[in-house]
């Protein structure tokens, strides 16, 4: 096993055979050799290693590093794709198992007692096993290097003394080096750094670097997820020197050269009540043709400048990150809540697009503009929900009597947009996002589906016209530029949706290739069955995660071959790119001098920003899985009636009206012999029970574990 992976090293200068010559006859020597070891002596010997043997030995190691080549017992070589060994990477860990993806993408299962030690970053060498499943599961033959040595975990006691169980691994008590740790104490959450490596993961040890607080407590566990996944802390020294001289400045009259002046306009903004960074407004006008829509986006390109060190740390951040009642800004304060915010009755820089459309929706022209407008009202979601429904009270309707004209007109183009969307057979996938309710000592005390209303529908189309007219504007002038992808399903996971819908009994069209008119046609025969809520998790684990990319290749879930990411800027870094990018195109740069400009920016912007959206749903989602958990443990053996939102070989998951789901494990069941069903169904062989996805079922709450953020749930026999 090998240290860390190491970088070629220079060769040697004069006279002799260099290192890639030597690597040249290490590989052919052994590739004749085949299948057979070869002594590292009869290697060497071959390879006249007299002449230059330190040359010699920096090829053997980069080779071994790389994973082409594997030394056996008593130092015998032969190459790894003779023996049937991949080079690879762990991704993951379980309690009894692990993951691992090969250089060539193939994920591999990897049961525990196979797993030789290794954790996720490592890189090893993986030799197939017999598969259960059908899918790949190999072993870890050997590590090549490891990833990094730092984890979280929690302090627990056994056998009279405290151990680190970590959150990666949970099966094992790793050993605490009591020198050099910081003091700890049994329950605490803790930031460890592996110090000895064994060959099973319940052989390593650890040292405690630094204690987050109680694991019984989500905020303690939500810091040591920030930890290791690498959120960004406190901004640096000179972005912050940044946003304070910008907002000490003001928003100041001469900026308003060259822009469009829409202070006289009834644009306001629409957003959750505890939102304080405002970054879209929105405004409506009838035409003679239809409509004319206007979204107006705070300009934070104006502010941040390419190159700056706000640009610098913003790019680095790529989205801001919400967990609980918290939020780790891309932008600082003073520009996030501050300048950048369309606040009511402020005059604030923005860009604007403005979108004609006819009677049915469809977009007859458009064109941006660099803009200064002053928000009428900050509007609330479920306030302006309340008046289009008729029951607002008279304090609100107060509130919006500025754009009252408006709120009508709105609702009616959302719903020929919507129409619209559903006439380019856009499957309407079904998501509920859940609000956690925190109280004065941080602790969550409630947990509630997020309501999604009328005027939740009305933004989010409006902002869908505006993304595509961005990407649009992109295309038409041939200019670099963030798109927001989303490919079509690959194959393998579309064949498996449809023989889970088989199993499950649910209609489906036949196809060779795979559209969005067919993901809407399964959808609907699954309502008129009944299945509704089993089949659109079905379908939505089959399709492709949405990403950012240099090429429009299109967004198969909203069936649109232009889209692009344009009204978020203070949130989300590809927004802010294109922004910039757009803001050139206004300027009347050519298409070559922009080419040159942001081609290379364009590349970069969609690969780090895709990273930082999945490490910030990464965090959202574990973080919020810690909190539900904590909620949970204030219910631990009450009765709760939820729907089965998943099914494994191990059991079912279990979700609860309120959005909390839990496992309940098959050894809980009733006693059988019980056959899996992939991946809709357990079924008792003999007494034919089956538990189905979508089946509602009655749970007790059994055990919570705040530190792992899971919900343990048996079956209610009493009911």
């Amino acid at each position: 096993m090998s240290g860390k992976s190491k970088k070629k090293a220079p060769e040697k200068k004069g006279a002799g055979i260099s290192v890639e010559s030597y690597r040249n006859k290490i590989v052919t020597f052994l590739r004749v050799n085949g299948k057979k070891t070869m002594p590292l002596a009869a290697l060497e010997t071959k390879c006249r290693t007299k002449k230059n043997r330190e040359n010699f030995m920096t090829a053997f190691t980069e080779l071994r590093d790389e994973g082409v080549i594997t030394v056996r017992k008593g130092m015998k070589v032969a190459l790894c794709s003779a023996l049937g060994l991949r080079p690879g990477e762990i991704t993951r860990l379980s309690r009894t198992f692990g993951f691992a993806k090969t250089d060539d993408g193939v994920e591999y299962f990897i049961p525990g007692k196979c797993m030789l030690g290794a954790m996720p970053g490592d890189r090893v060498l993986i030799a197939d096993i017999a598969s259960r499943t059908g899918e790949p599961e190999g072993e870890v033959e050997d590590i090549l290097s490891f990833g990094s040595s730092v984890i979280t975990g929690r302090i627990t006691e056994a056998d009279g003394g405290l151990y680190l169980v970590p959150d990666i691994a949970q099966r094992n008590h790793m050993i605490i080096v009591r020198e050099g740790s910081v003091p700890f104490a049994e329950g605490d959450k803790v930031l460890a750094e592996i110090v000895f490596r064994g060959k099973r993961h319940a052989e390593h040890k650890v040292r405690i670097t630094s204690v987050f607080g109680s694991s019984e407590l989500a905020a303690s566990c939500a810091q040591s997820i920030l930890c290791m996944h690498g959120a960004p802390g406190e901004f640096p020294e000179e972005a912050l020197r940044e946003a304070k001289k910008i907002s000490e400045g003001g928003v100041q009259e001469y900026s308003f050269n060259n822009r469009e002046d829409l202070r006289g306009m009834p644009i306001f903004t629409i957003d959750s009540a505890e939102s304080k960074d405002l970054d879209d407004a929105v405004s409506v006008s009838r035409t003679e043709n239809g409509y004319l829509l206007g979204v107006h986006i705070a300009d934070v390109s104006h502010y941040v400048k390419g190159n700056s060190e706000l640009d610098k740390e913003a790019m680095r951040r790529g989205t801001s990150i919400y967990y609980a009642d918290k939020v780790i800004p891309m932008l600082p304060e003073e520009l996030s809540n501050g300048i950048c915010s369309l606040n009511p009755g402020e005059d604030r820089l923005t860009m604007s697009a403005f979108t004609e459309l006819s009677a049915e929706g469809e977009i007859l022209g458009f064109r941006f503009c660099k803009s200064v407008i002053r928000s009428r009202v900050k509007g609330v979601y479920s306030e302006i929900n309340a008046i289009l429904a008729g029951t607002a009270d008279s304090a609100v309707t107060g509130k919006y009597s500025c754009v009252a004209d408006e709120l009508p007109l709105m609702n009616e183009l959302a719903d020929v947009l919507i129409a619209k969307k559903q006439r380019r057979h856009a499957p309407e996938l079904e998501t509920t996002e859940s609000r956690l309710i925190i109280d004065e000592n941080g602790v969550c005390c409630d947990v509630q589906p997020r309501e999604r209303g009328k005027s939740e529908r009305i933004i989010e189309e409006f902002m869908l016209t505006a993304n595509e007219c961005a990407a649009k504007l992109a295309k038409e002038k041939n200019v670099p530029f963030v798109y927001r992808v989303h490919e079509a399903p690959p194959e393998e996971k579309t064949a498996a949706l449809c023989e889970a819908l088989r199993k499950a009994g649910i209609e489906y069209p036949n196809f060779q290739e795979f559209k969005p008119a067919h993901a809407s046609e399964i959808l609907k025969n699954a309502r008129e069955s009944g299945a509704f809520e089993a089949v659109n998790m079905m379908v939505l684990r089959s399709m492709a995660k949405a990403k950012y990319s240099e090429e429009p290749l299109g967004h198969f879930g909203l069936v649109l071959e232009d889209y692009a990411h344009f009204t978020s800027p203070i949130r989300r870094y590809p927004d802010l790119a294109i922004h910039r990018i757009i803001t050139d195109i206004l300027a009347g740069y050519n298409a070559e001098w922009l080419s040159k400009r942001y081609s290379g920016f364009a590349v970069k912007s969609a690969e780090t920003s895709t990273a930082a959206e999945l490490r910030a749903v990464a965090i959202e989602r574990e973080c919020e899985d810690c909190y539900k958990a904590e909620y949970m443990k204030q219910h631990i053996g009450e009765s709760f009636t939820a729907k089965i939102s998943g099914v494994s070989e191990f059991g079912f998951y279990a979700e609860l009206p309120n959005t909390v789901e839990g496992l309940v494990h098959i050894r809980t069941l009733p006693e059988g012999e019980y056959d899996y069903s992939e991946p809709v169904a357990l079924t008792e062989k003999f007494s034919g029970v089956s538990y189905r996805l979508g089946d509602t079922v009655q749970v007790l709450c059994a055990a919570v574990n705040v530190s792992d953020g899971t919900v343990d749930f048996v079956l209610d026999d009493e009911e």
